[in-house]
């Protein structure tokens, strides 16, 4: 199997994803699922967090802050934000689920530049749709570049049955400002139905990394460089969240050639 699919895991912990196991640089990743009453504490020495309380409701205290009953979607496809707080570099946040919880916990180096612990409110998740057609999708930014934080980005994507998504082809695996910019990236895959796939593919100019994947329910695909795009098949919808960071933090990508021409139609 390919490194850069990474499979979910039995028990609380269901994923884990560090620089180390990831071979890069900035980019953290972890899940975990809390059943009603059970607490988890979380502290990343050097690094910032930004704890998504993706599904369910959960009580979270940082920075001698305490927010209750963040979240409380019924899943990632609810039309409605999750729960989230940014906590800066080295801090501790503990996370008290009141029901069922898939809890995301996103890092990136940071100095603590960026706090204190914050809730993101919902009200700062803006909402987009990119595309047109089959290349619809509907996106919420949940840690965007123009609110504070060191490192990290973070974003949740929801694509129709059929749809294609990270579409044309884009990459941000150099620093060439203002054309592109250098960013690690994770895809942490859910289908409705749970039974669903997605392809991805990954590759580079150069073809030294040309991978498709097929990712299924609660999949992560590790984007180290080169363009990502994501098929969904006819009768399943597809839900991501990203989690980006690198140098510097700006979101600026570059189209595949071959592809672009479909946006100059």
């Amino acid at each position: 199997m390919s490194h850069l699919l990474v499979k979910p895991a039995d028990g609380q912990a269901v994923h884990n994803i560090t620089p180390a196991s990831a071979k890069w640089e900035y980019v953290g990743f972890a899940l975990y699922d809390l059943a009603a009453g059970e607490s988890i504490q979380l502290q990343q020495e050097g690094r910032e967090l930004c704890v998504v309380i993706a599904s369910g409701s959960a009580n979270v205290t940082a920075s001698n802050e305490r927010w209750e009953n963040i979240g409380g979607r019924v899943s990632v496809f609810e039309d409605k934000a999750p729960g989230a707080v940014y906590v800066p570099a080295s801090e501790t946040v503990t996370i008290t689920a009141i029901d069922t919880v898939e809890l995301a916990v996103c890092s990136a180096p940071g100095k603590g530049l960026s706090g204190p612990a914050r809730l993101i409110k919902a009200s700062k998740m803006s909402q987009e749709v990119r595309g047109e057609g089959t290349n619809t999708r509907y996106v919420r930014n949940i840690l965007p570049e123009d609110e504070p934080a060191d490192g990290l980005l973070v974003v949740e994507v929801v694509t129709p049955s059929g749809n294609w998504s990270s579409y044309p082809p884009h990459k941000h695996d150099r620093t060439d400002l203002p054309n592109e910019t250098k960013l690690e990236e994770t895809y942490y895959h859910r289908l409705n139905p749970s039974s669903g796939y997605v392809h991805q593919r990954v590759y580079t100019d150069d073809r030294s990394l040309d991978e498709t994947l097929s990712a299924e329910d609660r999949d992560v695909v590790l984007v180290p460089e080169g363009y990502h795009p994501v098929g969904v098949p006819h009768g399943y919808t597809s839900y991501y969240l990203n989690v980006m960071a690198g140098p510097i933090r700006k979101w600026h990508f570059y189209n595949d050639p071959a592809h672009e021409w479909m946006l100059k139609k």
